[in-house]
């Protein structure tokens, strides 16, 4: 998630380092990262860790635990979309404090399924979101940052206007139906994958690595659902109308991909060598803000996020 430009702009690092390392790995152990005995790994890692850590300080690299809260932060996203989406109400207000301002949700509301399949996709997908809430706050302990203010209204409308969906004096409700439910999915997924992606240099511990590359692997099945969704339902051309949003929002390049590549399926966005791309934080920040520019909140995120890595890129 993280490109060298954005790296040089950080001043600081939070002090959260050794004591949320410590939490993550009795955490991870606890949650059964395919590890071998959660105390042993604890000393070893914590030492490795340690380090690890203090070499990208050295280096001015963002702390671990500063990448998993930047994580955090778009899973609140994800995580209060498809709940409202399938349940009609976001998160419980004990997955929501933390470390920061704590905002509130604008818009969501349940949207009314009527393809069986969709909904058991989407209600699988709002329980695995929650789920990476729960997992990376537990893992983060007391330095996990609060919910920051989201909006699930206003931003969809500009998003759509932006990339040319609807007009000018036109709203869009991701809520309304299952099409718009899935155009709006589209957004975020294809963004949380790219997100996870760019992190994965920057991460120093591999204990901390093998949990975000797992996330990773959750969300790219997520996006590669959302995709065949859209493609079964001819919906290619306006996929890929959110697609060239995206990549005139996270500046230069053309690497952000639709669902279709001429007339045929393109479900996994890969280059030629059938690997998918990444965005440093700096970037994912200017897509979900909805702004090219160097900013710090705006789109999604109202308030702007919490945590020590919080300005986008610009071009």
């Amino acid at each position: 998630m993280f490109g060298k430009p954005f790296v040089r702009t950080l001043i600081s690092r939070s002090a959260e380092n050794r004591t949320d390392r410590r939490r993550f790995l009795k955490a991870a152990g606890a949650a059964g990262l395919g590890v071998v005995g959660a105390t042993y790994l604890g000393v070893q890692a914590t030492s490795s860790a340690s380090a690890t850590g203090e070499a990208a300080a050295a280096a001015g690299a963002p702390s671990d635990a500063a990448v998993l809260n930047f994580a955090l932060n778009l899973e609140y996203l994800e995580a209060e979309f498809y709940s409202f989406a399938v349940h009609g109400r976001g998160l419980p207000d004990d997955l929501t404090g933390g470390v920061g301002t704590q905002g509130g949700v604008a818009g969501g509301k349940k949207v009314m399924f009527h393809d069986k399949a969709l909904h058991q996709f989407a209600k699988e997908i709002a329980g695995d979101e929650v789920a990476h809430v729960k997992f990376l706050r537990g893992a983060l302990g007391e330095a996990a940052v609060s919910r920051p203010a989201i909006d699930l209204k206003d931003s969809f409308t500009a998003a759509a206007k932006a990339a040319g969906l609807i007009s000018e004096y036109q709203q869009f409700d991701p809520f309304a139906n299952e099409k718009n439910f899935l155009l709006a999915a589209f957004l975020f997924e294809d963004v949380g994958v790219t997100a996870y992606k760019g992190a994965a240099p920057l991460i120093t511990n591999k204990t901390f690595l093998d949990a975000a590359a797992g996330i990773l692997a959750a969300e790219a099945y997520h996006a590669a659902t959302i995709r065949t969704s859209l493609f079964d339902r001819d919906l290619g051309d306006a996929a890929a109308k959110i697609s060239n949003a995206r990549d005139a929002l996270d500046g230069p390049g053309d690497d952000d991909q639709g669902i279709l590549l001429g007339n045929q399926a393109n479900i996994v966005p890969t280059d030629n060598n059938g690997v998918c791309f990444g965005r440093g934080a700096d970037r994912v920040l200017n897509v979900v803000y909805l702004n090219p520019g160097p900013v710090k909140k705006g789109g999604f995120f109202p308030k702007g996020v919490n945590g020590d890595i919080v300005a986008s890129g610009g071009a």
